[in-house]
């Protein structure tokens, strides 16, 4: 049985990347029926793109998405610095998907505004050549923690993250991701939205804050390269959902079969925008 939930976010995808946890994804969509589909930025990764290297699961996710526009499930994708090319066809509509760089809704007669966060970024906006390398060496450091993950796996141990003990260890990191949240809950409060709903950063969270202003809830929906997590809103509630919490309830033949498309086409289109 497929869970209907009324909204979810996913972000930082990064479809065409050795990271992306497509097939994990994959098994997470075929498991809902969302009223609202958001796709919070980096879906797929337009900077790191090789024709060499997108499998089909990555391709499987796209069709996916799309099989959602095409019944009954509002699909809103929000550009990203790493699909910054999408944003030329930003306010394009086809059927029930909708392409733009924020959205502002009303949940429950909450306000609530959504967008990616790589304005916050100063050097995506400034130098974009330094994130790009920095992009290209995160995924380096991925690939070779997958393989190190393998191997404790095979020894019976627990995964360990490069990423997240850098994070959670490097004071400019941490100081970053503080910074991030504080600026983006403070633009919300100043203009009275009850949540801010942003990405970007991989750093999945809930939090209420609170100023001299008035207060807000800020969501991250994290990533589905490391933290493989999004956000759900069902019933009034707001909840992180992390796939390796869930996996063993998960089943490959869940969901109805995704309508054949041409996945040679399907990479032409994605071709042509890197």
């Amino acid at each position: 049985m497929k869970r209907n939930v009324e909204l979810v976010v996913i972000s930082d995808v990064h479809l065409g990347t050795y990271g992306c946890k497509a097939k994990e994804l994959l098994r997470y969509l075929n498991s809902i029926q969302p009223k609202t589909l958001v796709l919070n930025g980096d879906i797929i990764d337009i900077w790191q793109f090789k024709k060499s290297y997108f499998p089909k699961p990555h391709l499987k996710v796209i069709r996916k998405i799309l099989s959602f526009a095409t019944k009954n499930t509002d699909v809103y994708y929000i550009t990203g610095n790493h699909d910054e090319m999408f944003r030329k066809f930003t306010d394009f509509e086809l059927g029930k998907l909708k392409v733009c760089n924020k959205i502002c809704l009303t949940i429950d007669e909450k306000k609530t505004w959504i967008f990616h966060g790589d304005v916050f970024d100063a050097s995506v906006q400034h130098s974009k050549w330094i994130a790009k390398l920095g992009g290209k060496g995160y995924d380096l450091l991925i690939i070779i923690n997958n393989v190190v993950n393998w191997f404790l796996e095979k020894m019976g141990k627990e995964k360990y993250s490069f990423s997240k003990k850098i994070k959670n260890n490097v004071k400019k990191a941490v100081k970053y991701i503080g910074d991030f949240e504080l600026t983006a809950s403070e633009l919300a409060i100043d203009n009275q939205y009850d949540y801010v709903v942003c990405g970007h950063i991989h750093q999945p969270q809930i939090r209420e804050v609170i100023n001299k202003k008035g207060s807000c809830t800020y969501l991250n929906s994290g990533d589905w390269i490391e933290n493989l997590s999004a956000l759900e809103y069902n019933e009034k509630e707001w909840k992180i959902f992390y796939y390796d919490d869930h996996k063993h309830l998960l089943k490959d033949d869940e969901a109805e079969e995704i309508p054949e498309m041409d996945n040679s086409a399907l990479l032409k289109i994605v071709t042509n925008f890197s």
